[in-house]
């Protein structure tokens, strides 16, 4: 079931990225603390976006959060992964917005297949020198047609 997100939902929304974003970057693997984690969603991601999730059997196994033609955040679980949960909650920001854009990390194969896959077109990368991880990333942006 996808529903959008309540700020109650921020504990489940904050794990929900840790663990997905550890799996995707091992290398990154304890860069912020469960606290800092549920303090970024409380105090940013929940203030500035619209959060969705897709819930099964009653428990997050992904999220979006998205604003304004940026997508800030799209995390699903790895046990959730390939059966089109992304997607799903990628098509929500898609039916909202005209034009989207993200940066993802250039040596995340799987996530720059994934957006490309569903129209999205590479736009710029750079050596990660403005991104707290300093990892080099890369923009994307899809448009309606």
């Amino acid at each position: 079931m996808l529903r959008q997100l309540a700020l109650t939902n921020m504990g489940a929304a904050a794990q929900v990225h840790r663990i997905a974003f550890d799996q995707a970057m091992p290398r990154l693997v304890g860069l912020h603390t469960p606290e800092e984690d549920r303090w970024f969603y409380r105090e940013h991601v929940f203030k500035t976006c619209r959060v969705w999730g897709r819930f099964d059997q009653d428990a997050l196994s992904g999220l979006i959060a998205f604003r304004d033609g940026w997508v800030e955040q799209l995390y699903v679980l790895p046990a959730a992964q390939g059966r089109g949960v992304g997607t799903e909650l990628l098509d929500v920001a898609k039916r909202a917005c005209e034009r989207l854009e993200l940066w993802t990390f250039q040596c995340n194969e799987r996530a720059r297949r994934f957006y490309e896959a569903r129209g999205f077109a590479l736009v710029e990368q750079t050596d990660g020198a403005r991104n707290e991880e300093k990892e080099p990333d890369a923009r994307y942006v899809w448009a309606r047609a």
